[in-house]
């Protein structure tokens, strides 16, 4: 028996949006496991058109941040969502990080309260009709907790595969091994015969997670203390360019998947076997844009 295909994450790209969901369908018509959205350029909205344009495939959100939208706001919109999609749409939800809190124009509170209260206040919404499921994203262990007691589901983004399962070890053994509770991670993904281009291009993306905290914290949680102790010297020392530097050759094995289609499969059956039970590829190519990658994985696991 094949293995089953990893999930996807595509995100609507102005200028792009219509092909996009052709995409979506495509991505539908060869049994991916799902399409998860990221926050940029309209998630929610996104994920309304993928309710209205696919008919088989899960979906949702890979990180709704919470301080966006009211919590009527969400409802209305998650319920229309699972209502047209017949009950496929997961809503994702997260705190997100300061960046995005500046750009946003909130101040949040304190992540795990802030979290378990939007949760509770979203249930509470019965105007509306029935709620999709709720998937939390997660790096550290209280909120992966938080997950497992409140959620019907976990998501993280960027982890370390030699760490999940510890990390999940924070999840009840029943909800590990449910199949009907959402575990998934988002990968950093590029797929090339050229390893070293396809390193480049991983280092790159995670280059910008390296400058936020919370992620910093989490990988040293995972072991990379020395890493990101050397790029807080760096940030303090205003030295911003050497922070790529930091980002060792095991570090990015340990966080993406990169080079030959081959590889890149192998490495989605490990992070099946360390209890991700929907490995979620965030596509990019050495060789051009999204459009490209996504053609990339299409090949990989056609």
């Amino acid at each position: 028996m094949s293995e089953p295909l990893p999930a996807l994450c595509l995100i609507a790209v102005p200028g792009r949006r219509r092909r996009t969901i052709e995409l979506c369908q495509e991505t539908e018509r060869r049994r991916f496991a799902g399409i998860y959205v990221p926050s940029p350029f309209g998630n929610m909205s996104m994920c309304e058109a993928l309710s209205w344009n696919t008919s088989s495939i899960a979906f949702g959100t890979a990180i709704a941040p919470i301080y966006q939208r009211t919590i009527v706001d969400f409802a209305q919109s998650a319920a229309m969502m699972h209502e047209v999609s017949d009950g496929r749409f997961r809503l994702g939800i997260g705190i997100a990080h300061g960046p995005s809190h500046v750009r946003m124009g909130v101040t949040p509170g304190k992540p795990l309260s802030d979290t378990r209260a939007f949760i509770e206040k979203f249930r509470a919404q019965d105007a509306f009709g029935p709620l999709p499921p709720i998937i939390v994203a997660a790096l550290r262990k209280r909120m992966v907790a938080l997950a497992g007691d409140m959620a019907e589901g976990v998501v993280f983004a960027n982890a370390s595969l030699s760490h999940m399962k510890e990390s999940l070890a924070a999840l009840p053994m029943a909800k590990r091994n449910d199949p009907g509770f959402f575990i998934g991670n988002m990968i950093p993904t590029c797929i090339s015969d050229d390893v070293e281009a396809a390193k480049a291009v991983n280092r790159r993306t995670l280059t910008n997670y390296a400058f936020l905290p919370n992620y910093r914290n989490y990988w040293k949680e995972a072991g990379y203390v020395e890493e990101m102790e050397a790029i807080e010297t760096a940030i303090a020392q205003e030295r911003r360019e050497d922070v790529p530097k930091y980002l060792s050759d095991k570090w990015l094995s340990d966080n993406t998947l990169f080079g030959p289609a081959a590889h890149v499969r192998e490495g989605v059956a490990a992070w099946r076997a360390a209890g991700v039970h929907t490995p979620i590829l965030v596509p990019s190519s050495a060789a051009g844009n999204q459009m490209k990658a996504i053609e990339e994985v299409f090949a990989a696991f056609g």
